[in-house]
């Protein structure tokens, strides 16, 4: 049963959810908000004892959990334990339509979709790109990919928890950008830390560092649009127009880097990581292109 609009009278669909960490837990009491009767279960039960103060009812097993409702999102550890759990259901899971945000590979997302599929049930992947706190909030946006209509029948409902990114029916397709995203993130915080330990050694705390370089963060999408009309139409063009910043250019900054943390004693690997991306580009004759070339390499590193 999916949710209709009737006039101004909105029936509520029941919605189930597996996995009650924060992530489930900010899901659950969403749903709630918005009137729908929500199904929980956890392998820890005691973890529900917060939403089912709020409404939620939870029940004692994975299947029971599954037939309480049409759609039923996951929001576990990895997909492996989704198996874990679902397997003792598998019985139970015809014309459901599974939702999983959870976190793992592109390829493991596809297998779980073939998985799914041989037991009757419909997959959706799903990447929620906000933390538990901004579920539900006019901030908060998921990636989804998998079956379009099933994304069309439970889009209402999905788009409670954040404004669904459809991006379309291969179902690894939302867990791929799920970890580029989180590529660019979590590498990003390793160089504010790496950048804060730096200037710690000058005797200057992260109270006074972390400002200014929040504030270089900030700036490299502003400096990246600046670029071209549309970014990474050169890229897809294969065009590397060296004008302003080269590798060449680029691949110094990154030595200074490597010398500097060296001969403060910290850990080199980030800026070693980097450094390696600007000389293989030399090596390979493109010191004069755009710093954007050093993708060659990223993308066949032998």
């Amino acid at each position: 049963m999916n949710e209709q609009q009737h006039g101004t009278t909105r029936q509520h669909s029941n919605v189930t959810v597996i996995g009650l960490g924060p992530m489930g837990q900010a899901m659950t009491r969403t749903l709630l908000a918005a009137g729908h009767p929500v199904t929980v279960w956890n392998r820890t039960a005691g973890r529900a004892d917060g939403v089912v103060a709020d409404g939620a009812v939870l029940v004692p097993t994975p299947r029971e959990a599954v037939e309480a409702s049409d759609l039923v999102i996951l929001s576990l550890t990895d997909y492996q334990a989704m198996y874990d759990i679902l397997d003792s259901a598998t019985a139970s899971l015809a014309d459901r339509t599974l939702v999983n945000l959870s976190s793992d590979t592109p390829d493991r997302s596809r297998e779980a979709a073939s998985w799914a599929s041989a037991h009757g049930a419909t997959f959706l992947t799903g990447g929620v790109m906000v933390p538990a706190p901004m579920v539900g909030t006019d901030a908060a946006h998921v990636y989804y990919s998998g079956p379009t209509e099933a994304m069309e029948s439970h889009r209402p409902t999905l788009a409670l928890l954040g404004a669904p990114k459809y991006l379309g029916v291969d179902p690894g397709l939302a867990q791929m950008m799920y970890q580029a995203q989180l590529t660019v993130f979590l590498t990003t915080l390793s160089a504010l830390m790496h950048a804060t330990a730096m200037l710690g050694t000058a005797g200057m705390t992260a109270k006074e560092a972390l400002p200014e370089l929040l504030s270089s963060a900030d700036s490299i999408g502003a400096i990246l649009r600046a670029g071209e009309a549309t970014p990474g139409t050169a890229l897809d063009a294969g065009e590397h127009p060296g004008g302003l910043s080269t590798v060449t250019m680029m691949g110094a900054t990154s030595d200074h880097i490597v010398e500097t943390s060296t001969s403060l004693g910290l850990d080199p690997a980030l800026p070693l990581a980097v450094q390696a991306h600007y000389r293989r580009a030399i090596d390979n004759g493109h010191g004069s292109d755009n710093w954007t070339r050093i993708i060659d390499s990223i993308r066949k590193p032998h």
